[in-house]
């Protein structure tokens, strides 16, 4: 045992604690020392920060560029939804962890004279087209705003086409978790001499992997009325509505067609009402909304088995239009049975929350209608424009 006096104790714990503060590394050499440490920082940036700290060294950049570094950024991506005006400005809404500036406001950097629009959006890749001119065909991309990269689509086949191809619907399908590589479903008309006298359609895919389309199966007919420019992407299908309730579904994987259950009656009335049909979190939501002047409806979720459409959600928007009386319209109208102006844009759902997304017409704001089993809670968001509304989460991926 030894026996120290006081002076000498507290000189060996002054020196002792001396060594403690020259042991550990300074900062910088910790976290460079750190790979685990490196990626989990790097896991929580924006891609546009991503691509240039490429350049830090050759350390970082086998790490960003790592496909597995890739499939986790997917976890800690910022997530939002896109709302894309008449003016081509893009604005985001954040709804994931954490607030962060827009990953893009305009599609600029696809060169087309035309200019561009959005068609959908797919776990951060984007298809788009061209708008319309006279004489000229549209041009369809794929663009992954983030890294600023988009890639123009060659155009269908033609295959078993005798006359000009018409191409009713062009549609996005990535999925991450199962493969790098994108698929693009495109439903265009056919010969009459290739197929029987009521089918008058033809699936073509496109695959990045091979760069290349190819025909799906034989012609098919549908419902005369099937508008399949609104097609809605939900576990790897895509899902049709008639407005007069027929639906079709394509599953992308398997190639084959079916149909959905039954929507919710609607006895009392001559046809449809369908006022949104979209995906949000896993789930496919339907509203219809009856009544010229009522501010109450329903959300509907299909069932995880697929055998039904469930009620999810009851809404009443009564405490919007009092706060904003200007959505009753101020004389009937004959050709349209709705008395409150107002567009539903998106239903999110998610484990933290489920939010409304609402526009409403001549005005320049966007409503976020925070809902429950029974809420009517509303909260007024940014002012902005806007007709059209996607899901988007940013993503390394190549086109």
């Amino acid at each position: 045992m030894l026996l120290t006096t006081p002076d000498h104790q507290e000189r060996s714990e002054s020196r002792n604690m001396l060594l403690l503060l020259r042991d550990p590394l300074p900062p910088a050499e910790a976290v460079s020392g750190s790979q685990d440490l490196i990626t989990d920082i790097l896991l929580r940036l924006p891609v546009k920060s991503l691509l240039r700290f490429k350049c830090v060294s050759k350390q970082w950049l086998s790490l960003i560029s790592d496909p597995q570094f890739g499939r986790h950024y997917r976890s800690f991506a910022s997530a939002g939804i896109i709302l894309c005006g008449t003016t081509g400005h893009i604005d985001h809404v954040s709804c994931g962890r954490r607030n962060s500036e827009p990953p893009f406001t305009y599609l600029g950097f696809i060169d087309d004279s035309a200019g561009t629009k959005i068609l959908q959006s797919c776990n951060g890749l984007v298809l788009c087209c061209s708008f319309f001119e006279l004489g000229k065909s549209r041009n369809y991309y794929i663009c992954n705003p983030s890294r600023r990269q988009f890639l123009m689509l060659p155009p269908p086949s033609a295959k078993g086409c005798d006359e000009s191809i018409t191409i009713f619907g062009v549609h996005l399908y990535f999925d991450p978790c199962k493969s790098p590589h994108y698929q693009v479903v495109c439903v265009r008309n056919c010969a009459p001499s290739s197929a029987a006298a009521n089918d008058h359609y033809q699936i073509e895919i496109y695959s990045s992997e091979t760069r290349t389309w190819r025909l799906s199966g034989s012609p098919f007919s549908a419902p005369f009325d099937m508008v399949f420019d609104n097609g809605v992407l939900w576990n790897g299908t895509l899902h049709w509505i008639s407005p007069t309730g027929a639906s079709l579904c394509f599953d992308i994987v398997q190639e084959q067609f079916g149909e959905m259950p039954s929507l919710p009656s609607n006895e009392k009335w001559s046809k449809r009402r369908l006022r949104y049909f979209g995906e949000s979190g896993g789930h496919l939501h339907l509203i219809e909304i009856y009544g010229s002047g009522t501010t109450q409806f329903q959300v509907f979720e299909m069932a995880k088995d697929y055998s039904s459409w469930i009620p999810k959600y009851q809404v009443d928007l009564a405490a919007i239009v009092n706060a904003y009386p200007e959505m009753a319209r101020s004389y009937p109208d004959s050709h349209d049975s709705r008395f409150y102006l107002f567009s539903i844009l998106f239903v999110q759902e998610n484990e933290e929350d489920s939010l409304l997304l609402l526009h409403i017409p001549d005005k320049t704001f966007k409503e976020l209608c925070d809902f429950g089993a029974n809420s009517t809670k509303a909260n007024t968001s940014i002012q902005i424009g806007c007709l059209h509304a996607y899901q988007f989460i940013e993503t390394l991926a190549c086109v």
